[in-house]
């Protein structure tokens, strides 16, 4: 599988992944997610890490919907993080892709 992780900052990430019609706010409504993860892919992963704080870190996903609905899901990443969000996206399926870039 080739790499779809990318480092850029987290307001350009939003930024990319909303021009590319990742509108829908999983965080907000992870109802179906948690239900049905089945129905979704992760189609782009961002790694972004705070600059005052190293151990600030968190990843953008950005998922669609086997019915074609695009959106973002944020966890956060660091190991002292009881984030469940992390759980929840763990149980995604990554699609393959041949390019890294948005």
């Amino acid at each position: 599988m080739s790499t779809i992780y990318h480092s850029v900052s987290l307001s350009e990430v939003l930024l990319k992944l909303r021009e590319k019609g990742f509108t829908f706010d999983f965080n907000q409504n992870k109802e179906d997610i948690i239900l049905h993860p089945e129905n979704y892919t992760i189609q782009h992963i961002f790694h972004y890490e705070g600059n005052s704080n190293p151990k600030d870190e968190t990843n953008v996903y950005g998922i669609v919907s086997k019915y074609g609905l695009k959106g973002v899901f944020i966890t956060g990443t660091a190991s002292n993080s009881s984030d469940s969000n992390a759980n929840i996206i763990s149980k995604l399926a990554i699609k393959k892709k041949n390019s890294s870039s948005l």
